[in-house]
């Protein structure tokens, strides 16, 4: 694949990080993806390429808490993940995750799910995923606080913390 399939970048859909919101999504959990990472950074190094691994994220998704776009954010710093790609979730028809959107259930095992519905919240899990950009961080700062992790507003905005740079 690395060698002879990826021409620079490599586009990737694991949607969220947070277990709790994979585990909505009916999708693995997130040591799978990080295993993939791994994995596919040793091949590229192992191969001699410098190519990059581009992921897509969904924000406000089902089952997602503040906390749970919180725990993105920092894996997303924490692993040098700059993403352009996020939508905000929205429901289409004939799909569970509207389903659960409406009802606030997972209909295959009937128990109740989290769902962002106010403007103010979804803002906040968007923000939280591009934490990097000049105009969220009021609105992160806002998110941080109301999880009750100032602490980390430092390693989000001071130039003191430095994380290696990906695409």
């Amino acid at each position: 694949l690395c060698e002879h399939h990826i021409s620079g970048t490599l586009k990737v859909a694991p949607e969220h990080i947070s277990d709790n919101v994979l585990k909505r999504m009916h999708k693995p959990d997130r040591s799978v993806f990080e295993r993939f990472c791994r994995k596919y950074e040793a091949e590229n190094k192992r191969i001699g390429k410098k190519q990059y691994m581009i992921p897509y994220f969904i924000s406000s998704h089902p089952g997602a808490t503040l906390e749970d776009a919180c725990e993105l954010s920092v894996f997303l710093k924490k692993n040098g993940f700059v993403p352009d790609q996020v939508q905000d979730f929205y429901p289409t028809p004939g799909t569970l995750a509207t389903c659960m959107y409406y009802t606030e259930m997972d209909p295959l095992t009937m128990e109740p799910v989290y769902v962002a519905k106010t403007m103010e919240e979804k803002k906040m899990q968007r923000a939280l995923i591009h934490f990097h950009k000049k105009e969220n961080r009021r609105t992160v700062e806002a998110a941080l606080k109301k999880v009750g992790r100032e602490d980390l507003i430092p390693v989000f905005f001071s130039h003191k913390y430095h994380t290696k740079k990906r695409k």
